[in-house]
């Protein structure tokens, strides 16, 4: 049987020549991404602000457009409706009302006469800003853990140098993602979060692939140019990375096209950090190397052909 590759064997794409352009482009994403969130900031969910929030189960597939409808007039402010498992299950969430704790209940019930008697109310859960607040610092402090138990992992797997490349593509993923929301204005919730949390894990692995690659042609090409060796490493690596980035984004296009409101934010930054977590381990990850001061003869073992030996070049 003939297998069909995407990408055919032995490519020799020049990867590093645009390395400088990479970084240029990356480096001003990443300006462009932190201004757009520190003037427009990110959409919080009612996870972040505070709210309430209330899953209801209709006898009938619920009527979407009828309800928000029937909702949004009541004077709440911004209410959202969201298709909650089955087609008769719908989860509504309105912001936090002004006032204390008699406000908030006053709103439920505002809430349970428009919709009537023959709604069956599964959950009411009131969230308060200060929870909010706590649930945003847990999601800085849970992506940053994360963040330096990958950097000391790459550490101890590779060299201090690696770690800081794979940080670094990190940061980016991370910085980018972030940006697009607060461009877009899409709910940033905890579900976000978790995609964050996701994306590093896919960006990461694919970097500890090609990485994998590069400290492999360190030990046999000892004196190739290093600027050669990491084209190379990319390229035959690129089958591999290329397959993976098509297959997962596959099944995220899914979820997003066919999963429903509740998870897709979670999707679109699924498909988002899969796009740019592919770009950076080629582009961001990989480049940086050159500029590392690697050390290519500690990681020299076993025996060297005659010619592969002497002086490293870069």
């Amino acid at each position: 049987m003939r297998l069909i590759n995407l990408i055919p064997t032995g490519t020799k794409f020049d990867f590093m020549r645009f390395r400088k352009v990479a970084a240029f482009s990356s480096l001003c994403l990443a300006v462009v991404s932190i201004i757009l969130f520190a003037t427009l900031g990110l959409n919080y969910g009612i996870d972040f602000r505070g709210g309430i929030m209330i899953e209801i189960r209709t006898e009938q597939p619920a009527d979407m457009a009828g309800l928000r409808a029937n909702l949004s007039g009541l004077g709440l402010g911004e209410v959202e409706l969201q298709e909650f498992g089955a087609k008769t299950d719908v989860l509504i969430r309105i912001e936090r009302q002004k006032g204390d704790e008699k406000a908030q209940i006053k709103a439920v019930e505002i809430i349970k006469g428009a919709l009537g008697k023959k709604i069956d109310y599964r959950r009411v859960e009131f969230v308060g800003p200060k929870v909010g607040a706590e649930l945003i610092e847990a999601g800085v402090m849970a992506v940053l853990a994360a963040m330096a138990a990958m950097l000391v992992y790459i550490w101890f797997r590779f060299e201090w140098q690696f770690g800081v490349g794979a940080v670094v593509a990190l940061v980016h993923d991370v910085v980018l993602t972030i940006g697009i929301f607060a461009l877009l204005g899409l709910e940033f919730n905890l579900s976000i979060v978790a995609a964050i949390l996701a994306i590093a894990g896919y960006s990461i692995n694919d970097t500890v692939v090609v990485y994998d690659r590069v400290r492999e042609n360190l030990r046999k090409y000892k004196t190739m140019d290093l600027n050669a060796l990491l084209n190379m490493s990319i390229n035959d690596t690129l089958s591999r990375t290329v397959l993976t980035s098509v297959t997962t984004l596959l099944a995220v296009l899914a979820l997003f096209l066919f999963g429903g409101e509740v998870i897709k934010g979670f999707s679109f930054a699924m498909i988002w950090g899969v796009i740019v977590g592919t770009y950076s381990s080629i582009f961001i990850a990989v480049p940086l190397l050159v500029y590392m001061n690697l050390n290519r003869g500690g990681l020299i073992v076993g025996n060297l052909d005659d010619e592969e030996k002497g002086t490293s070049k870069s």
